[in-house]
């Protein structure tokens, strides 16, 4: 049977209409059906589900804008046949939010604002609307790199497995910050010390390992990933390893996503620029990384991986050709097989696969 996924997107370069997309996706073929218009709304970059509810979050430009011009954070109904009818929407407190959560309790949202450094929840009603900001953090630092690097730009957010603490990835500081949280209030607590990176290193993304041990860095600049210790609730550096080939210069890369399988055996990761996908095998004892394969990703400027409900299957969004493709996953060796399936979809940035 096919799984709906839904596209959050950016703004079209061309006539496209702006909105979230949604796809049908088979997971005994990989196949891929075209993309219909789910909802149409402005710049829905980021997606996330309520855990039990049918309502469907997404970041992006507001209906009527704010007073202060900050993005909204919209609920939307997931209907019967997987369309989206839009409920609400309420700012979240600064501006270019590219990234969403949800914590455990399915009670608040965290966003984070890379514009101007904010880091925000968001406290959700009994029937799952948001309703008001309970914490806006203005973030601190700079890093090496004079064009990307003069002040924050937080550019994901990740609670941990025991809801307790809020992780923030912030790209222009080179830090991992990290917050207590109240999951009763939403409220975050004053920060604990912040995991650092290298300088220039453009911390972008990360994902906890399957067994909550370590936890996996994504370097936008740097085109690595840093292998973290979790020490309670603060993470150490233990290693880094390269996105990229040895031979490639770097020079015109980035890179963007990251997931961990869930069997913690393999991690895979995107390359913008180089437009590949990295593969690396699991150590589940040491946590340690060992690339294993590069597997173009059958488009440009890849900016989002995920994983299917089966495990069998990994999807990437490529931005800049406006097409979803899929690659089967070996289960033994994690390494990916030739492209399955592709479909187009205006700018594609995020993908959420629906119950």
């Amino acid at each position: 049977m096919a799984v709906p996924v839904y596209v959050g997107t950016t703004a079209p370069t061309d006539d496209s209409i702006p909105g979230i997309y949604k796809v049908d996706f088979d997971p005994t073929t990989g196949a891929l059906s075209k993309a219909t218009l789910a909802a149409k709304y402005s710049s829905p970059v980021a997606l996330a589900l309520h855990p039990t509810q049918p309502i469907l979050y997404a970041v992006g430009t507001p209906k009527v804008p704010f007073a202060d011009d900050t993005t909204a954070i919209a609920a939307f109904q997931i209907q019967a046949d997987h369309s989206l009818t839009f409920l609400a929407e309420t700012s979240l407190g600064g501006h270019g939010a590219i990234n969403l959560n949800i914590d455990a309790t399915a009670s608040v949202l965290a966003a984070p604002s890379p514009k101007d450094g904010f880091v925000s929840t968001i406290k959700l009603d009994d029937h799952g609307i948001p309703t008001k900001i309970v914490s806006l953090v203005k973030l601190e630092g700079s890093s090496a790199n004079p064009k990307r690097q003069t002040s924050p730009h937080p550019h994901g957010v990740y609670f941990n497995q025991a809801n307790t603490h809020l992780y923030v990835t912030d790209l222009g500081a080179d830090r991992v910050f990290i917050y207590p949280f109240n999951a009763t209030s939403g409220e975050l607590g004053p920060a604990l010390e912040p995991m650092k990176g290298q300088p220039g290193d453009g911390i972008r993304q990360m994902e906890f390992s399957t067994d909550d041990r370590f936890a996996y860095v994504l370097n936008e600049l740097g085109n690595t990933v840093t292998i973290a210790e979790k020490n309670g609730d603060l993470l150490k550096p233990i290693g880094v390893v390269s996105t990229l080939p040895k031979d490639f210069d770097g020079k015109r890369n980035t890179t963007s996503e990251i997931e961990v399988h869930p069997n913690g055996n393999f991690v895979y990761t995107a390359n913008r620029g180089h437009d590949s996908i990295a593969v690396f095998a699991r150590t589940q004892k040491t946590g340690a990384l060992e690339l294993i394969q590069h597997t173009d990703v059958g488009g440009k400027f890849p900016c989002y991986l995920k994983i299917d409900p089966t495990a069998h299957w990994l999807l990437c969004a490529n931005l800049i050709s406006g097409n979803i493709t899929s690659f089967p996953i070996d289960p033994i060796s994690g390494k990916l097989g030739p492209k399955a399936s592709e479909t187009s979809i205006p700018r594609p940035l995020w993908l959420l696969f629906a119950r």
